[in-house]
């Protein structure tokens, strides 16, 4: 016998009405993740997609609270990452993939040496790596001469003040919305400083502070556990790198409204 549906929806739902809303992490196997909640029963949420008219029944007990970011579009946690399969919603299983052994066997007698390049191909590799020789010593004269050059304009403008010059990001750091802490440490390092926004309640947010790169890697999460990486910041607040999450939504928005850490 089926549940009996509850009147109204519950928290966090009861807050949303009929507003879409994303989760965090996003249910993997779905493409669109933006949904509305249609009914309820004691231990399952209905919730359609609101591009491709999908259901899903999400059980209660995976759903966290509702984030107060609430622009452009709000977002609701769960504590496991959930995927999509045979029509419904279940913990994702993350699997380990064995390497296969490197085989140590010395070469057999047959492999033949490679033969000697020719004359011919010797000079065209010499003419080759001479061009490319060029370009670069072209390159870098054209690029200190542009230096001085703002050097020397700042300096008078200034009227003898010092030009200070500051490392600034000029790349993505490689990321994806799917790293956590450790995908981090294993690429910058353990952070001089590692900091939580609050304790308790809707989305945790970490800060791990690098002053030598001059940033603050942020994290996100329904709980200190499901923590992922959102975007880095530098000392003075402003975005410096983001990723998108599957919607369309860019976490860039959502650092924006943060207190600095």
């Amino acid at each position: 016998m089926s549940e009996a549906p509850l009147p109204t929806l519950p928290p966090p739902f009861d807050s949303t009405g009929d507003r879409a809303f994303s989760f965090y992490p996003p249910i993997l196997g779905v493409e669109h993740n933006e949904w509305r909640a249609q009914q309820a029963t004691w231990s399952e949420i209905l919730v359609a997609n609101t591009k491709s008219d999908q259901t899903l029944w999400v059980p209660r007990r995976y759903i966290g609270d509702l984030s107060r970011v609430d622009e452009p579009v709000m977002i609701v946690g769960l504590k496991k990452e959930l995927e999509m399969k045979a029509g419904g919603v279940w913990p994702h299983e993350k699997r380990v993939l064995s390497m296969p052994p490197v085989s140590t066997a010395p070469v057999g007698p047959q492999a033949e040496p490679r033969a000697a390049p020719g004359p011919m191909n010797m000079r065209m590799e010499s003419s080759a790596e001479s061009s490319i020789g060029r370009m670069i010593l072209v390159s870098l004269a054209v690029a200190i001469g542009a230096l001085a050059l703002v050097v020397a304009f700042y300096r008078g403008r200034t009227s003898g003040e010092q030009v200070e010059f500051r490392s600034v990001l000029q790349s993505e750091l490689g990321f994806t919305a799917q790293d956590d802490y450790f995908a981090v440490v294993r690429k910058l390092g353990a952070p001089k400083e590692d900091r939580w926004r609050s304790d308790q309640g809707e989305l945790q947010f970490r800060g791990l502070k690098y002053p030598d790169r001059q940033m603050i890697v942020i994290l996100m999460g329904s709980d200190r556990k499901n923590a992922r990486y959102i975007g880095a910041v530098n000392r003075e607040g402003l975005v410096i790198d983001s990723v998108d999450m599957p919607g369309g939504v860019n976490t860039a928005t959502i650092m924006r409204r943060l207190p600095k850490f």
